[in-house]
């Protein structure tokens, strides 16, 4: 009974939204067909019992018109797209369609023959696209999570103009089958939430599925996470000053979870950005939807075409008109920015910005449609060309200004947990998802710790062992080396380090671990079990006790 009547009072909310949030009327049928197949379900069977949510109208519902923000193009799915169907198995139900730039080509709201939803948070600004309604609609709180379709910023965009969250995730970790395409090869279903807990939630029942790519350890992030920064906003690149006031403000407050703050250039960034549509990459975008764009004009002036939008429709065209010549050359020069660009998270493990440069109005919009659509992709459209994840969380309550987070392909979890710590503003210990404990010679500044950096670990957090261990000074080893031995009884914590690792990098680590050392398990204080270093009792001979020292860098400080 609970799903109906959550259902029922989304579908009242829905029936008074501002004109231009969804396309078409509330998906009343289906929405109460599912709510009552779930009477009987035990809600803790299933993620999101119950939870409403509207999908931006490029994504398939079967049996509801998808019309990709164009009339013409509209036609009726037998079937749900992939995330769909993942959502409703996992109990979710569909309650509309929401608007969007017309195939999902624009960052600004306004290209749609269905209206322009409202800016949440400031009625003169456009809504940011293209996933325009999927934002409002959090915004409002029609519902609960929405979704949308990011490309070049088209999730981040207007979440970040509404003060929603934006998660967008590892490309192709999600399906896009059931995806009207943009740039097929770049698409990403995206999440809006008010929270980023609630985004990351609903992003794991979605994850996997026909195309996706299988997931792969991502380099350990250190935690707190190293955050880069620019260093300086390049010449060409104009940053309002309430954008730069509320990122400035940003800044300070990851640095206030303990985040290092790192100098970064983003020049490259930039200028791999500028590639997607200012070079003969955005032959994609035709290759994609250009064929339906046809059929909809069918040869006719496209100011004469019912729906077509003619910035939409010029836009794809010349898309079209690229060589495959100019294609090739244009994927080199992506290819060699993306080289460029990945080295920067050998010094930071995530990349801070604002999603936007500055907020966008109306009038401006209709003055220079596709200038300020351009500006207000600057700092977005590189990051899927680069194969990066990220969230966009609001900087601060009430403001229509953005902070993207941005880290390597799989980082996902690592970001969100970011996020969430922004938004909480405290950061909890997170744990890696595969780790080993030093005790003694591999501890951060040590002879051997190299054996661990070179493999590109990095060190999470310094704790202790559960209070069972006794620790010993090993005779006779070079350098000078500790034994950690798990006791019964008369046991201590002894102070550590965990350091997160890949598991491909543990394995050729454990090599080179001589005896009497050895790698087994080893307690924290938490509770929690990880790989650590261990002693064969045979070693004991000869050593000396100095557990009472509570760890191998206070014994070295006692005896210097």
């Amino acid at each position: 009974m609970r799903a109906s009547a959550d259902v029922e009072e989304t579908l009242a909310k829905l029936a008074g939204a501002p004109p231009g949030v969804l396309i078409g009327e509330p998906c009343v049928e289906r929405a109460r067909a599912d709510a009552a197949a779930l009477d009987g379900v035990d809600p803790a069977t299933m993620p999101l019992y119950g939870v409403p949510y509207v999908v931006k109208d490029n994504i398939d519902v079967a049996g509801v018109p998808t019309t990709a923000g164009c009339p013409g193009a509209a036609y009726v799915p037998d079937a749900d797209a992939d995330i769909v169907a993942r959502l409703r198995a996992a109990g979710a139900i569909v309650v509309g369609k929401a608007n969007l730039d017309q195939f999902a080509t624009g960052l600004v709201g306004t290209r749609s023959p269905y209206g322009t939803p409202p800016n949440v948070l400031d009625p003169t600004l456009v809504p940011g696209g293209s996933s325009s309604g999927s934002a409002v609609a959090v915004a409002l709180g029609l519902v609960p999570f929405a979704l949308g379709t990011d490309t070049a910023g088209s999730g981040r965009v207007p979440a970040a103009l509404n003060g929603v969250v934006g998660l967008k995730p590892t490309v192709r970790r999600m399906s896009n089958v059931g995806v009207v395409p943009a740039v097929r090869s770049l698409d990403c279903p995206s999440v809006f939430a008010t929270t980023v807990g609630d985004a990351a939630a609903v992003a794991a029942v979605m994850e996997g599925g026909a195309g996706t790519r299988s997931p792969e350890a991502a380099p350990p992030m250190a935690w707190p996470p190293r955050v880069g920064v620019p260093a300086a906003w390049p010449p060409d690149v104009s940053i309002s000053p309430a954008m730069a006031a509320w990122f400035a403000a940003a800044v300070e407050r990851l640095a206030a979870l303990g985040c290092p703050i790192v100098s970064v250039d983003i020049v490259g960034h930039l200028q791999l950005g500028r590639l997607l549509y200012g070079s003969a990459l955005v032959a994609e975008r035709a290759a994609a939807v250009g064929e339906l764009v046809a059929k909809v004009g069918g040869g006719a002036d496209v100011a004469d075409v019912e729906g077509l939008d003619p910035v939409v429709a010029g836009i794809i065209a010349r898309a079209g008109e690229q060589v495959g010549v100019d294609v090739y050359r244009a994927e080199h020069a992506a290819a060699e920015a993306r080289r460029a660009v990945s080295g920067v998270f050998a010094d930071v493990d995530v990349l801070a910005l604002p999603t936007t440069l500055a907020t966008v109005t109306l009038d401006e919009v209709h003055d220079d449609p596709v200038g300020r659509n351009q500006f207000l992709g600057t700092l977005t459209t590189f990051v899927n060309l680069a194969d990066l994840a990220c969230v966009t969380v609001p900087m601060a309550p009430g403001v229509p200004g953005g902070l993207q987070l941005i880290g390597p392909a799989w980082s996902d979890d690592d970001l969100a947990a970011l996020g969430g710590g922004y938004e909480q503003a405290s950061l909890a210990d997170r744990d890696p998802a595969c780790a080993v404990v030093v005790v003694g010679a591999h501890l951060d500044g040590q002879p051997l710790n190299g054996q661990l950096t070179s493999r590109g670990a990095v060190r999470r957090r310094v704790t202790t062992t559960a209070p069972t261990y006794r620790l010993y000074e090993l005779a006779g080893t070079t350098p000078r080396k500790p034994g950690l031995v798990r006791v019964a009884e008369g046991g201590a914590a002894i102070e550590v380090e965990l350091w997160a690792i890949t598991p491909a990098a543990l394995g050729s680590f454990l090599l080179d671990v001589p005896p009497p050392l050895a790698l087994g398990t080893v307690e924290l204080a938490d509770g929690s079990w990880w790989k650590g270093f261990v002693c064969e009792p045979r070693a004991l001979d000869g050593a000396t006790d100095i557990t009472h020292a509570g760890g191998w860098r206070r014994h070295l400080t006692l005896i210097s």
